[in-house]
């Protein structure tokens, strides 16, 4: 069957049965390895991307139901690390293994995209779903209000 949908600003058909995880349609049909598979049952948070704008969890979500929607992925945001968050995602240090991060930026961007004046309650509340192994909590909610910032003086 094939699906198409809107990846990142381009046209795509996506050649894969209904059921198929979006997840695996962005990496293994469409190349762009920057979206992680890391629970397969959407409780880690590796696997974000954006549906019409709204943080999804890529492992779960059939390819049908993207089915003439926008999907965006970490590499919408810049191919050269030059958005906000990506900036401030550097500044702050906030990579340690870095297998959550593509996930950890895509809920920080769909949060962004709505309050570009997150408290940090707002800020918990938009990354929950997000797992860090390695802990780097305090260091994503401080790239997320430095962007945050940036993004206001724009």
């Amino acid at each position: 069957m094939s699906v198409s949908f809107n990846l990142n600003g381009k046209q795509v058909a996506a050649q894969a049965e209904p059921d198929t995880p979006l997840l695996w349609v962005i990496r293994d049909e469409l190349g762009l390895t920057g979206t992680k598979f890391g629970c397969g049952a959407a409780l880690c948070g590796a696997c974000t991307v954006h549906l019409d704008g709204q943080a999804i969890r890529s492992c779960q979500t059939p390819v049908s139901a993207v089915a003439g929607k926008k999907v965006a992925t970490v590499e919408s945001l810049s191919r050269n690390n030059t958005h906000p968050l990506q900036v401030a995602w550097i500044k702050h240090d906030v990579p340690q293994c870095g297998y959550c991060q593509s996930g950890q930026l895509m809920s920080a961007a769909a949060l962004l995209a709505k309050n570009r004046n997150p408290s940090d309650a707002d800020i918990d509340a938009a990354m929950s779903g997000n797992l860090c192994r390695c802990g780097t909590y305090g260091r994503v909610r401080a790239a997320i209000k430095d962007a945050a910032s940036t993004l206001r003086k724009a």
